[in-house]
């Protein structure tokens, strides 16, 4: 499909979404394109799309149980030269979309934005001073996104990054994230980031020093002590994922031997 010059596909990957879509196809209606990419979803989400004047193309679920397959497929479905990849719980503000048309109409445009997101965590929104930012933002044919689970897409060209400062230019994560979420993701999340460790040799100071620094890093520097008690919760649940991705590591390892 060859695409439009100088307009903007949002893409939004579903499956049984329909908690926040409404909502979040509402935010991206003033863009020239809406593309809802569903893997196969069995309570109606394709049928809310279509009605909220969206194109929806199908990505067979079969055995995936990672997005990254059904990303690589949507961002080559849409028809517009620039691509914007929103999930389904996050909603773009007013002052993002301004912010991107004005950009791609600029000169010194580049081939790719970060863009910071706003996340929620147990009832309130986080309060950290470095933004959680996600590669969302870039050129369709200079794109590819690898199959891979929280695979961030390979930009051939120049890539930026939107400051956290710039008022109301974000992404707002609507999921309201809780332990028992967290904990269950955990365990599914590390068996595919497995993948990523192929060849490495953890001992037991790994085991204790990688998740301390995890700790760490979103305590202090990433600012989460700002949230009290949500935010020593919120950096020792990146200690515990640390800690569960090591650990079986190693068990493979020691299984292998």
């Amino acid at each position: 499909m060859k695409s439009e010059k100088g307009k903007i596909s949002v893409v939004i990957n579903t499956y049984n979404a329909l908690q926040h879509l409404k909502e979040v196809i509402e935010a991206v209606k003033g863009f020239d394109e809406v593309l809802v990419c569903d893997m196969e979803s069995t309570d109606g989400t394709p049928d809310i799309a279509r009605s909220e004047g969206c194109r929806v193309v199908t990505f067979p679920r079969g055995e995936h149980a990672i997005v990254e397959p059904a990303r690589e497929f949507a961002i080559h479905e849409a028809s517009c030269e620039w691509v914007l990849v929103v999930d389904a719980d996050e909603v773009v503000t007013p002052q993002l979309h301004d912010y991107l048309y004005r950009r791609i109409s600029e000169d010194d445009c580049p081939d790719g934005l970060f863009i910071p997101r706003h996340n929620r965590f147990m009832g309130r929104y986080t309060r950290a001073f470095t933004a959680d930012h996600q590669l969302r933002f870039f050129r369709q044919e200079r794109t590819h996104w690898p199959n891979v689970i929280h695979a961030a897409p390979q930009v051939e060209g120049r890539v930026e990054k939107i400051a956290k400062n710039k008022e109301g230019i974000e992404l707002v994560h609507l999921a309201d994230e809780t332990i028992s979420e967290l904990l269950e993701k955990c365990d599914r999340y590390t068996d595919y980031d497995m993948k990523k460790k192929e060849g490495k040799h953890y001992g037991a100071a790994a085991l204790l020093l990688r998740p301390l620094w995890k700790f760490l890093s979103f305590y202090f520097l990433q600012g989460h002590y700002r949230d009290g008690l949500r935010g020593v919760l919120f950096a020792g649940m990146k200690a515990v994922y640390q800690f569960a991705l090591v650990a079986k590591v190693i068990e493979k390892g020691i299984s292998e031997k």
